[in-house]
């Protein structure tokens, strides 16, 4: 799979972004690329960008950013465990990814409420919305 033939050499980057499974299909990939949630060099890119080996690359979908480095190029969709191949994420990356999900259990991140609002509260939550006296 690491293997590079002619190819390869020509993948676009919503296709391998999609193999190396950081999004379940292209069309998400390419979504995700457009909406400026994927970046090299600090910039936006276009789905027919052609990324190299080598290439760092920061890619935000949900709660969670990876910076990543391009170790392999592939235009097909395998199991996890070759899809990791194609890529190594940065320590730096790694280790906020976790620090950001020790927050989200420990619920820093969330917004707390006590439940649904009564008619009363929703009555003055339209009222303070609408500007009525």
């Amino acid at each position: 799979m690491t293997q590079k033939s002619d190819e390869d050499d020509k993948v676009r980057l919503d296709k391998w972004l999609w193999a190396a499974r950081f999004f379940k299909t292209r069309a998400l990939a390419k979504a995700a690329i457009e909406s400026g949630k994927v970046h090299c060099r600090g910039e936006r890119c276009k789905p027919g960008k052609e990324p190299r080996v080598g290439d760092e690359f920061q890619i935000r979908a949900g709660f969670d950013e990876r910076t990543v480095v391009v170790k392999a190029l592939s235009i097909v969709r395998r199991g996890a465990p070759e899809a990791q191949l194609l890529y190594s994420e940065t320590p730096e990356s790694l280790a906020k990814r976790e620090q950001a999900a020790e927050m989200r259990k420990a619920g820093s991140l969330g917004v707390t409420t006590d439940g649904k609002p009564t008619k009363k509260q929703r009555r003055q939550l339209f009222q303070f919305h609408s500007g009525d006296d």
